[in-house]
């Protein structure tokens, strides 16, 4: 919920926020059948301050799903700055993984949220991340060159069908190990 216009938000209402955030990705990452009274509870809020942010679990969900993906955006520039082409995209991969159980428990409300996808603004920006990493690894000759950003994102969507619980994540990293083998260049041609 933003302020009316020529008003600041407190620096408290901010903090409470981003706490309800922070907790809230951690709950719905582990079980998506968790409470807004919970959540209040875990992030040391009243259960009004929450509703006063965000009216409706889905608003919470939703808010949640731009809050997380938006960093995954950014990480993808920071990384390919800073890492080589390979480790860069893996370590990418790693934070879409962990995107991925939050997504989990929460897929239905950001589908009917976003149209289907349809009317999704973070589309464009997260295909746009997949191509500043593929680009540099097609650059470095590490990676495929042409490779459709599209069907990386296909790919990495079973990421977030992957149930929680034990052998989830060393499930996520086999995938994550597949994926990456088929967008390396071989030795002889691509």
């Amino acid at each position: 919920m933003t302020p009316p216009p020529g008003r600041a938000t407190r620096t408290d209402a901010l903090t409470n926020r981003a706490r309800i955030l922070a907790v809230a990705g951690e709950a719905f990452a582990a079980t998506s059948g968790t409470s807004m009274t919970a959540i209040a509870k875990q992030a040391g809020v009243g259960v009004g301050t929450l509703y006063r942010h965000f009216p409706t679990r889905e608003a919470l969900i939703v808010e949640l799903y731009h809050h997380e993906i938006q960093k995954v955006i950014d990480l993808a520039h920071t990384l390919a700055a800073e890492l080589p082409p390979l480790d860069a995209l893996r370590r990418w991969f790693e934070e879409v993984a962990r995107y991925g159980k939050l997504k989990y428990g929460v897929s239905e409300v950001i589908h009917a949220a976003t149209n289907g996808g349809l009317d999704d603004k973070n589309y464009e920006p997260f295909l746009a991340a997949i191509a500043v990493l593929l680009d540099a690894g097609a650059a470095s000759g590490d990676l495929k060159p042409g490779t459709d950003p599209q069907d990386v994102l296909l790919q990495l969507s079973v990421l977030w069908r992957i149930p929680p619980g034990e052998g989830a994540e060393a499930r996520a990293a086999r995938i994550l190990d597949l994926i990456l083998d088929g967008l390396r260049t071989r030795p002889g041609g691509s």
